[in-house]
């Protein structure tokens, strides 16, 4: 996936320990009795920090 131009996506990882995340998670999926399929992406939206941001250039 590309932005378009003057869309910014920015991702960088949060301030957590990933271990302790990772773990958290683990545990919550098996839990859960959720696959892998969907437990991924959730601990990687948890871990991750993403912001999309709009701008225009000004005229």
């Amino acid at each position: 996936m590309v932005p378009r131009a003057g869309v910014s996506v920015d991702i960088c990882p949060r301030d957590l320990p990933i271990a302790l995340i990772g773990t958290a998670g683990g545990a919550l999926a098996l839990w859960a009795d959720a696959p892998a399929a969907i437990a991924v992406p959730v601990a990687l939206l948890i871990v991750l920090d993403i912001r999309v941001r709009r701008w225009r250039r000004r005229t």
